[in-house]
């Protein structure tokens, strides 16, 4: 039996996942990081990317955006923007968002926030690659 840790996902709209984990994986604005027990405690903001909920057995794959991660030794909690399980996605939704975005970023005008469209199309391509 693996070393399990409490983990709650929390959005504005719900508790998205309150369980146990043996190992949870997330990106952050610093890079690529996997949490097992008794980590050192830390926080970090998360960034659009897959989380992945090793439980039992199985691993749990859910879209997660911005927000932030507490770390504590037997508990991690997250509060993400959104946070999607694969068949919540809308697949021509995401398309659209995706195609949108890189037309944003592909104009010479000034007048387009380069960030925002570049974490729009993050977000896209974070949501189609769970929709395989």
């Amino acid at each position: 039996m693996a070393d399990l840790f409490k983990l709650h996902v929390i959005t504005p709209e719900r508790r998205f996942y309150d369980g146990e984990a043996s190992m949870v994986e997330l990106t952050t604005t610093e890079g690529d990081i996997g949490v097992y027990r008794n980590h050192i405690p830390l926080t970090a903001i998360v960034a659009p990317g897959v989380l992945k909920i090793h439980e039992e057995g199985q691993v749990k794959e859910a879209a997660l955006m911005s927000g932030f991660i507490e770390i504590l030794p037997e508990r991690i909690t997250i509060m993400a923007e959104v946070a999607e399980w694969p068949d919540e996605i809308d697949s021509n939704r995401a398309e659209e968002a995706r195609i949108r975005a890189e037309r944003r970023l592909k104009e010479e005008s000034g007048e387009i926030d380069t960030m925002r469209a570049e974490l729009a199309l993050r977000r896209a391509l974070v949501r189609l690659s769970l929709r395989k």
